[in-house]
């Protein structure tokens, strides 16, 4: 249920840092963005250095728990060196009050992050406050209001807030990810579409493995996953599966194979890929009024789409001029123009939420690369390499990459995250084998 003015879908209400600063007068303000000029780092150089960072332990019930999902999250971008508990100069250091900066800065830290976790009546209420050390200011601060099973999101979108003030990109902390849950052997693998939370955190099943599932995708503006599902002796058809009520339903009325579902950017709509004998094109269909259109017409395989974010564009693979590669095209009409020109074949294209970037997989040299270009092919940069990375998926905010790593083998695929500089790659921890991630919207998007 979407909430009033100050509150969210998930039941999670908050308040600016205002609010907070005001409860403790002997506090300094809140500083204005121009004046803070320390606690930054510039993600457009490529050098940067991880900032060091300490994150006290947050007081009251679930508090630890809180600044440990806090520290995890910062520590897993690859932005943040968060330092040990060791190291702190203060162990529980008071939240009303003014942080001995010079010891702080002491042990090697720029930013300090100190909260508390408290009861109001039935609610749990939780309070942060992010401090520059070097300069002595308190940079952001805010208290929020939820359900106390809620606790563990706290966490999440706290690490946004500071992710967003330090970084000045959108946050991906409170973020969930749909993926294929894969078990057994190799030659008898059960396919289960599974949840959870960007972290790996929080893990269930949506489907019970009797339906075999690929390529799912989230909804960017709904609970809703689109993915590709085959009974044994049937066709795979496109299916939209409700991730709160667990209605579903099949997407359109063909009689042969429908694969590769992607959600328009304002989720009405979804593109998918048609195959007749041997060849595959691309279709669109309107989710309300089931209005179907054919988007592409031609005798080879075109498959894989995906919106530009401004919903005028589309990038797809295809086969057309011999070779898997990329294409862009105007939804308006015409033909596409080939996007991709370097060593091997190119295929998943996925454009950034950001618009600037469309990331790929990479074939050749015995190996698959996931990377990015330019809309226009320009700029084309590998971003990790192995012997099978597939599956590239956009964070939300734009900045980084999920895929899935398979070595070989009776062995099965792992989830990886990197980010656009390819420097920071770390694994997503997943209960079985995966594969095929697609990152959800933003869970809390009032900021």
């Amino acid at each position: 249920m979407i909430k009033g003015a100050g509150q969210t879908r998930s039941g999670l209400t908050r308040r600016h840092a205002l609010t907070l600063a005001g409860s403790a007068m002997s506090l300094p303000l809140l500083v204005p963005a121009a004046a803070r000029a320390e606690l930054v780092i510039d993600l457009r150089k490529g050098t940067f250095q991880p900032m060091p960072i300490a994150i006290a332990d947050f007081g009251g019930e679930a508090g630890v728990m809180v600044s440990g999902v806090i520290t995890n999250n910062l520590k897993r971008s690859g932005y943040f060196q968060p330092i040990d508990k060791s190291r702190h100069p203060d162990k529980n250091p008071a939240f009303d009050a003014v942080p001995q900066f010079e010891a702080w800065k002491a042990a090697g830290v720029q930013g300090l992050v100190t909260g508390r976790v408290s009861r109001d009546g039935g609610r749990l209420r939780a309070e942060f406050r992010l401090w520059d050390v070097v300069t002595g200011e308190q940079i952001d601060g805010q208290q929020y209001f939820t359900d106390p099973n809620n606790s563990r999101r706290v966490g999440h979108i706290i690490s946004d807030a500071i992710f967003t003030k330090v970084t000045g990109v959108g946050g991906f902390f409170d973020t969930r990810v749909v993926f294929v849950d894969e078990s057994g052997t190799k030659e008898n693998r059960r396919k289960r579409l599974a949840i959870m939370d960007q972290d790996g955190a929080n893990v269930r099943f949506l489907t019970n493995g009797e339906v075999s599932v690929v390529t799912p995708r989230y909804s960017p503006v709904a609970q809703e996953v689109a993915y590709m599902a085959q009974r044994t002796g049937e066709q795979p058809r496109v299916h939209v599966l409700n991730i709160e009520t667990g209605q579903r339903q099949v997407v359109g009325n063909f009689p042969d194979m429908t694969s590769s579902p992607r959600f328009s950017p304002n989720g009405a709509k979804i593109a998918l890929s048609l195959q007749q004998g041997g060849n595959a094109n691309l279709y669109m269909i309107d989710i309300g009024s089931r209005t179907t259109t054919r988007l592409t017409s031609t005798g080879a395989i075109d498959t894989s789409p995906s919106f530009s974010p401004d919903g005028t564009q589309m990038v797809f693979e295809s086969d057309r001029g011999g070779s898997q590669q990329l294409y862009v095209m105007a939804l308006g009409g015409g033909e596409g123009k080939r996007i991709s020109f370097g060593q091997g074949s190119y295929s998943q294209p996925s454009w950034s939420p950001r618009g600037d970037l469309i990331a790929f997989t990479r074939q050749g040299g015995g190996g698959f690369a996931i990377g990015v270009m330019r809309p226009d092919g320009s700029g084309e940069r590998i971003l990790t390499e192995g012997f099978h990375n597939e599956a590239p998926n956009w964070a939300p905010n734009g900045q980084y990459i999920m895929f899935f790593r398979d070595p070989g083998g009776q062995s099965g695929g792992k989830l990886y995250m990197v980010d656009i500089t390819g420097r920071v790659e770390v694994p997503v921890p997943t209960p079985a084998f995966a594969s095929d991630p697609s990152w959800s919207p933003l869970l809390t998007t009032a900021r």
